[in-house]
Protein backbone atom coordinates (compact mmCIF):
# COMPACT_ATOMS: atom_id res chain seq x y z
CA UNK A 1 0.00 0.00 0.00
CA UNK A 2 1.16 3.54 -0.78
CA UNK A 3 0.88 6.38 1.75
CA UNK A 4 1.71 9.99 0.88
CA UNK A 5 2.23 12.34 3.84
CA UNK A 6 2.87 15.95 2.88
CA UNK A 7 2.77 19.39 4.45
CA UNK A 8 4.75 22.05 6.29
CA UNK A 9 3.67 20.65 9.66
CA UNK A 10 6.59 18.25 9.94
CA UNK A 11 5.59 17.11 13.42
CA UNK A 12 2.15 15.90 12.30
CA UNK A 13 3.69 14.21 9.26
CA UNK A 14 5.93 12.15 11.56
CA UNK A 15 3.05 11.42 13.93
CA UNK A 16 1.08 10.06 10.97
CA UNK A 17 4.06 7.85 10.13
CA UNK A 18 4.03 6.45 13.67
CA UNK A 19 0.33 5.59 13.28
CA UNK A 20 1.11 3.72 10.07
CA UNK A 21 3.82 1.77 11.89
CA UNK A 22 1.40 0.81 14.67
CA UNK A 23 -1.10 -0.41 12.09
CA UNK A 24 1.41 -2.73 10.43
CA UNK A 25 1.87 -5.00 13.42
CA UNK A 26 4.73 -6.07 15.68
CA UNK A 27 7.06 -3.08 16.01
CA UNK A 28 10.04 -5.22 17.01
CA UNK A 29 9.72 -7.27 13.81
CA UNK A 30 9.25 -4.07 11.84
CA UNK A 31 12.64 -2.75 12.97
CA UNK A 32 14.44 -5.37 10.87
CA UNK A 33 12.07 -4.85 7.95
CA UNK A 34 12.26 -1.08 7.55
CA UNK A 35 14.24 0.70 4.85
CA UNK A 36 14.70 4.50 4.76
CA UNK A 37 15.74 6.19 1.52
CA UNK A 38 16.69 9.72 0.49
CA UNK A 39 14.17 10.59 -2.20
CA UNK A 40 16.35 13.37 -3.60
CA UNK A 41 18.94 10.81 -4.72
CA UNK A 42 17.28 7.39 -4.93
CA UNK A 43 17.20 5.74 -8.35
CA UNK A 44 14.13 3.92 -9.72
CA UNK A 45 16.10 0.66 -9.48
CA UNK A 46 17.09 1.19 -5.84
CA UNK A 47 13.53 2.07 -4.87
CA UNK A 48 12.09 -0.94 -6.65
CA UNK A 49 14.67 -3.27 -5.06
CA UNK A 50 13.81 -1.97 -1.58
CA UNK A 51 10.07 -2.44 -2.18
CA UNK A 52 10.45 -5.93 -3.63
CA UNK A 53 12.67 -7.32 -0.86
CA UNK A 54 10.70 -10.03 0.93
CA UNK A 55 10.18 -9.28 4.65
CA UNK A 56 12.22 -11.36 7.11
CA UNK A 57 10.07 -13.36 9.56
CA UNK A 58 7.21 -10.88 9.21
CA UNK A 59 4.19 -10.21 7.01
CA UNK A 60 5.05 -6.63 6.06
CA UNK A 61 7.99 -4.51 4.95
CA UNK A 62 8.05 -0.73 5.48
CA UNK A 63 9.87 1.56 3.03
CA UNK A 64 10.10 5.26 3.97
CA UNK A 65 11.21 7.80 1.36
CA UNK A 66 11.69 11.51 2.18
CA UNK A 67 11.99 14.21 -0.47
CA UNK A 68 10.97 12.18 -3.51
CA UNK A 69 7.98 14.32 -4.54
CA UNK A 70 9.94 17.53 -3.98
CA UNK A 71 12.47 16.32 -6.51
CA UNK A 72 9.85 16.69 -9.26
CA UNK A 73 8.33 19.99 -8.13
CA UNK A 74 7.62 22.48 -10.96
CA UNK A 75 10.56 24.80 -11.53
CA UNK A 76 10.41 28.44 -10.49
CA UNK A 77 11.09 31.65 -12.35
CA UNK A 78 13.68 34.07 -11.02
CA UNK A 79 10.93 36.00 -9.21
CA UNK A 80 10.07 32.86 -7.20
CA UNK A 81 6.79 32.07 -8.97
CA UNK A 82 6.13 28.58 -10.23
CA UNK A 83 6.05 28.30 -13.97
CA UNK A 84 2.73 27.48 -15.55
CA UNK A 85 2.69 24.61 -18.03
CA UNK A 86 -0.15 26.15 -20.01
CA UNK A 87 1.86 27.96 -22.68
CA UNK A 88 4.33 26.35 -25.12
CA UNK A 89 6.99 28.97 -24.37
CA UNK A 90 6.98 28.32 -20.63
CA UNK A 91 6.81 24.57 -21.15
CA UNK A 92 9.89 24.85 -23.35
CA UNK A 93 11.67 26.86 -20.62
CA UNK A 94 10.83 24.15 -18.09
CA UNK A 95 12.35 21.50 -20.31
CA UNK A 96 15.54 23.57 -20.68
CA UNK A 97 15.73 24.15 -16.90
CA UNK A 98 15.20 20.49 -16.02
CA UNK A 99 17.55 17.57 -16.60
CA UNK A 100 16.61 15.92 -19.92
CA UNK A 101 15.94 12.58 -18.24
CA UNK A 102 13.75 13.92 -15.40
CA UNK A 103 10.48 13.11 -17.14
CA UNK A 104 11.62 9.56 -17.88
CA UNK A 105 12.87 9.21 -14.32
CA UNK A 106 9.51 10.31 -12.95
CA UNK A 107 7.70 7.79 -15.12
CA UNK A 108 10.09 4.99 -14.13
CA UNK A 109 9.60 5.71 -10.43
CA UNK A 110 5.83 5.94 -10.81
CA UNK A 111 5.72 2.70 -12.74
CA UNK A 112 7.70 0.88 -10.07
CA UNK A 113 5.45 2.22 -7.30
CA UNK A 114 2.32 1.19 -9.18
CA UNK A 115 3.50 -2.43 -9.02
CA UNK A 116 4.10 -2.59 -5.27
CA UNK A 117 4.04 -6.12 -3.89
CA UNK A 118 1.24 -6.75 -1.34
CA UNK A 119 3.71 -7.14 1.54
CA UNK A 120 5.18 -3.62 1.18
CA UNK A 121 3.94 -0.45 2.87
CA UNK A 122 5.56 2.49 1.06
CA UNK A 123 5.45 5.91 2.72
CA UNK A 124 6.43 9.06 0.80
CA UNK A 125 7.09 12.02 3.10
CA UNK A 126 7.51 15.59 1.92
CA UNK A 127 6.85 19.21 2.74
CA UNK A 128 4.40 21.37 0.84
CA UNK A 129 3.83 19.85 -2.60
CA UNK A 130 2.12 21.52 -5.55
CA UNK A 131 -0.97 19.80 -6.94
CA UNK A 132 0.66 20.00 -10.40
CA UNK A 133 3.59 17.90 -9.23
CA UNK A 134 3.87 15.21 -11.96
CA UNK A 135 4.71 12.35 -9.60
CA UNK A 136 1.89 13.28 -7.26
CA UNK A 137 -0.54 13.29 -10.20
CA UNK A 138 0.73 9.90 -11.34
CA UNK A 139 0.23 8.35 -7.92
CA UNK A 140 -2.84 10.08 -6.49
CA UNK A 141 -5.29 7.46 -7.78
CA UNK A 142 -3.59 4.66 -5.84
CA UNK A 143 -2.38 6.48 -2.72
CA UNK A 144 -3.75 7.55 0.61
CA UNK A 145 -2.74 11.23 0.58
CA UNK A 146 -2.76 13.12 3.86
CA UNK A 147 -1.87 16.79 3.94
CA UNK A 148 -0.68 18.60 7.06
CA UNK A 149 -0.52 22.40 6.62
CA UNK A 150 0.66 24.63 9.45
CA UNK A 151 -2.00 25.16 12.12
CA UNK A 152 -3.65 28.56 12.45
CA UNK A 153 -3.90 30.22 15.88
CA UNK A 154 -7.30 28.71 16.76
CA UNK A 155 -6.21 25.20 15.74
CA UNK A 156 -2.95 25.61 17.64
CA UNK A 157 -4.79 26.53 20.83
CA UNK A 158 -6.96 23.44 20.46
CA UNK A 159 -3.85 21.32 19.88
CA UNK A 160 -2.23 22.59 23.09
CA UNK A 161 -5.39 21.93 25.10
CA UNK A 162 -5.65 18.37 23.73
CA UNK A 163 -1.97 17.69 24.43
CA UNK A 164 -2.32 18.91 28.03
CA UNK A 165 -5.56 16.97 28.57
CA UNK A 166 -3.95 13.83 27.13
CA UNK A 167 -1.24 14.15 29.78
CA UNK A 168 -3.89 14.22 32.50
CA UNK A 169 -3.54 17.93 33.26
CA UNK A 170 -5.37 21.21 32.57
CA UNK A 171 -4.36 24.65 31.34
CA UNK A 172 -5.93 28.09 31.60
CA UNK A 173 -6.95 30.02 28.45
CA UNK A 174 -4.42 32.74 29.33
CA UNK A 175 -1.62 30.18 29.56
CA UNK A 176 -2.64 28.67 26.21
CA UNK A 177 -2.58 32.10 24.57
CA UNK A 178 0.87 32.81 25.97
CA UNK A 179 2.18 29.43 24.77
CA UNK A 180 0.93 30.17 21.27
CA UNK A 181 2.48 33.65 21.33
CA UNK A 182 5.84 32.39 22.58
CA UNK A 183 6.26 29.18 20.57
CA UNK A 184 4.11 29.61 17.43
CA UNK A 185 3.25 26.62 15.25
CA UNK A 186 6.47 24.68 15.70
CA UNK A 187 4.79 21.58 17.14
CA UNK A 188 8.07 19.81 17.94
CA UNK A 189 8.97 22.63 20.34
CA UNK A 190 5.38 23.03 21.54
CA UNK A 191 5.09 19.34 22.47
CA UNK A 192 8.35 19.54 24.42
CA UNK A 193 7.30 22.70 26.26
CA UNK A 194 3.87 21.25 27.16
CA UNK A 195 5.52 18.13 28.56
CA UNK A 196 7.88 20.29 30.65
CA UNK A 197 4.94 22.29 32.03
CA UNK A 198 2.99 19.16 32.97
CA UNK A 199 5.98 17.90 34.96
CA UNK A 200 6.57 21.33 36.50
CA UNK A 201 2.98 21.65 37.76
CA UNK A 202 2.83 17.97 38.87
CA UNK A 203 -0.51 17.45 37.16
CA UNK A 204 -2.04 20.68 38.46
CA UNK A 205 -3.58 23.40 36.32
CA UNK A 206 -1.03 25.21 34.18
CA UNK A 207 -1.26 28.99 34.63
CA UNK A 208 0.27 31.95 32.83
CA UNK A 209 2.95 32.33 35.54
CA UNK A 210 4.03 28.71 34.98
CA UNK A 211 4.50 29.38 31.26
CA UNK A 212 6.64 32.44 31.98
CA UNK A 213 8.75 30.41 34.42
CA UNK A 214 9.27 27.28 32.34
CA UNK A 215 8.86 27.88 28.62
CA UNK A 216 12.18 28.55 26.91
CA UNK A 217 10.77 31.40 24.83
CA UNK A 218 9.84 33.27 28.02
CA UNK A 219 13.51 34.16 28.35
CA UNK A 220 13.57 35.17 24.67
CA UNK A 221 10.59 37.45 25.36
CA UNK A 222 12.46 39.15 28.20
CA UNK A 223 15.48 39.59 25.94
CA UNK A 224 13.29 41.22 23.27
CA UNK A 225 11.82 43.54 25.91
CA UNK A 226 15.31 44.35 27.17
CA UNK A 227 16.48 45.22 23.63
CA UNK A 228 13.48 47.56 23.34
CA UNK A 229 14.30 49.22 26.66
CA UNK A 230 18.00 49.63 25.82
CA UNK A 231 17.42 51.09 22.37
CA UNK A 232 14.65 53.38 23.66
CA UNK A 233 16.92 54.73 26.46
CA UNK A 234 14.72 53.31 29.25
CA UNK A 235 17.58 52.51 31.60
CA UNK A 236 15.55 51.53 34.67
CA UNK A 237 13.34 49.13 32.70
CA UNK A 238 16.36 47.54 31.02
CA UNK A 239 18.14 47.05 34.35
CA UNK A 240 15.04 45.51 35.90
CA UNK A 241 14.69 43.06 33.00
CA UNK A 242 18.40 42.20 33.33
CA UNK A 243 17.88 41.29 36.99
CA UNK A 244 14.86 39.15 36.05
CA UNK A 245 17.01 37.18 33.63
CA UNK A 246 19.62 36.65 36.34
CA UNK A 247 16.89 35.42 38.71
CA UNK A 248 15.76 32.95 36.04
CA UNK A 249 19.20 31.41 36.25
CA UNK A 250 20.81 32.99 33.19
CA UNK A 251 24.51 33.73 33.39
CA UNK A 252 25.86 37.10 32.17
CA UNK A 253 27.57 35.39 29.23
CA UNK A 254 24.22 33.85 28.15
CA UNK A 255 22.47 37.22 28.37
CA UNK A 256 25.20 38.83 26.27
CA UNK A 257 24.98 36.08 23.62
CA UNK A 258 21.18 36.41 23.41
CA UNK A 259 21.35 40.20 23.19
CA UNK A 260 24.00 40.02 20.45
CA UNK A 261 22.00 37.40 18.56
CA UNK A 262 18.86 39.50 18.74
CA UNK A 263 20.60 42.67 17.57
CA UNK A 264 22.10 40.74 14.65
CA UNK A 265 18.72 39.22 13.69
CA UNK A 266 16.99 42.61 13.76
CA UNK A 267 19.71 44.11 11.58
CA UNK A 268 19.53 41.20 9.10
CA UNK A 269 15.73 41.35 8.92
CA UNK A 270 15.91 45.08 8.19
CA UNK A 271 18.58 44.54 5.53
CA UNK A 272 16.78 41.66 3.76
CA UNK A 273 13.46 43.49 3.80
CA UNK A 274 15.22 46.40 2.11
CA UNK A 275 16.31 43.94 -0.59
CA UNK A 276 12.67 42.97 -1.16
CA UNK A 277 12.98 39.41 0.15
CA UNK A 278 9.66 37.79 1.20
CA UNK A 279 8.94 36.96 4.83
CA UNK A 280 9.20 33.19 4.33
CA UNK A 281 12.64 33.45 2.74
CA UNK A 282 13.87 35.68 5.57
CA UNK A 283 12.63 33.22 8.20
CA UNK A 284 14.30 30.32 6.41
CA UNK A 285 17.56 32.21 5.85
CA UNK A 286 17.83 33.16 9.52
CA UNK A 287 16.84 29.68 10.72
CA UNK A 288 13.99 30.99 12.89
CA UNK A 289 11.68 28.07 13.68
CA UNK A 290 9.34 30.12 15.82
CA UNK A 291 6.86 32.64 14.41
CA UNK A 292 7.22 34.51 17.70
CA UNK A 293 10.92 35.18 17.13
CA UNK A 294 10.38 36.38 13.57
CA UNK A 295 7.40 38.53 14.52
CA UNK A 296 9.31 40.31 17.28
CA UNK A 297 12.37 40.86 15.09
CA UNK A 298 10.09 42.17 12.33
CA UNK A 299 8.48 44.67 14.72
CA UNK A 300 11.83 45.86 16.06
CA UNK A 301 13.23 46.24 12.55
CA UNK A 302 10.34 48.64 11.89
CA UNK A 303 10.96 50.65 15.05
CA UNK A 304 14.71 51.27 15.06
CA UNK A 305 17.16 52.97 12.75
CA UNK A 306 20.19 51.16 11.33
CA UNK A 307 22.42 53.66 13.15
CA UNK A 308 20.93 52.81 16.55
CA UNK A 309 21.13 49.06 15.89
CA UNK A 310 24.73 49.45 14.71
CA UNK A 311 25.59 51.35 17.89
CA UNK A 312 24.00 48.64 20.07
CA UNK A 313 25.78 45.83 18.26
CA UNK A 314 29.21 47.45 18.61
CA UNK A 315 28.64 48.25 22.28
CA UNK A 316 27.77 44.59 22.83
CA UNK A 317 31.07 43.66 21.16
CA UNK A 318 32.97 46.04 23.46
CA UNK A 319 31.20 44.55 26.47
CA UNK A 320 32.15 41.04 25.38
CA UNK A 321 35.80 42.07 25.09
CA UNK A 322 35.79 43.76 28.51
CA UNK A 323 34.45 40.55 30.13
CA UNK A 324 36.86 38.22 28.33
CA UNK A 325 39.89 40.39 29.13
CA UNK A 326 38.90 40.54 32.80
CA UNK A 327 38.35 44.30 32.83
CA UNK A 328 34.88 43.83 34.37
CA UNK A 329 32.89 40.86 35.62
CA UNK A 330 29.85 39.91 33.51
CA UNK A 331 27.10 41.42 35.63
CA UNK A 332 28.88 44.74 36.07
CA UNK A 333 29.77 44.90 32.36
CA UNK A 334 26.14 44.49 31.33
CA UNK A 335 24.98 47.17 33.77
CA UNK A 336 27.64 49.53 32.40
CA UNK A 337 26.45 48.74 28.86
CA UNK A 338 22.88 49.69 29.74
CA UNK A 339 23.96 52.85 31.57
CA UNK A 340 26.22 54.04 28.75
CA UNK A 341 23.63 53.54 26.02
CA UNK A 342 21.01 55.24 28.21
CA UNK A 343 23.36 58.13 28.96
CA UNK A 344 23.89 58.78 25.25
CA UNK A 345 20.13 58.99 24.89
CA UNK A 346 19.84 61.46 27.74
CA UNK A 347 22.59 63.64 26.25
CA UNK A 348 21.06 63.56 22.75
CA UNK A 349 17.66 64.44 24.24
Amino acid sequence: MLHILIGEDNYSVHQALEEIKKGIGDLSALMTNTTELDGRQVTPERLRAACETIPFLAEKRLVIVEGLLERFEPKKNKNGRKKSPRTPVIAQEERRASPPDQTEECRAIAEGIKHLPPFTELVLMDGRINERNPLRRELMSMAKIKSFPLLNEFQLRQWVERRVAGAGSAISPQAVALMVRFVGNDLWTMANEVDKLVLFTAGGRIEEADVRSVVSYAQEANVFAMVDAIIEFRVSAAQELLQQLFKQGMMPAQVLVMLSRQARIIFQVKEMRGQGKPRGDIQSKLGLNSDFLLRKAWQQADKYSPARLHELYHKLLETDISIKTGKFDGELALNILIAELGLRGAVSA
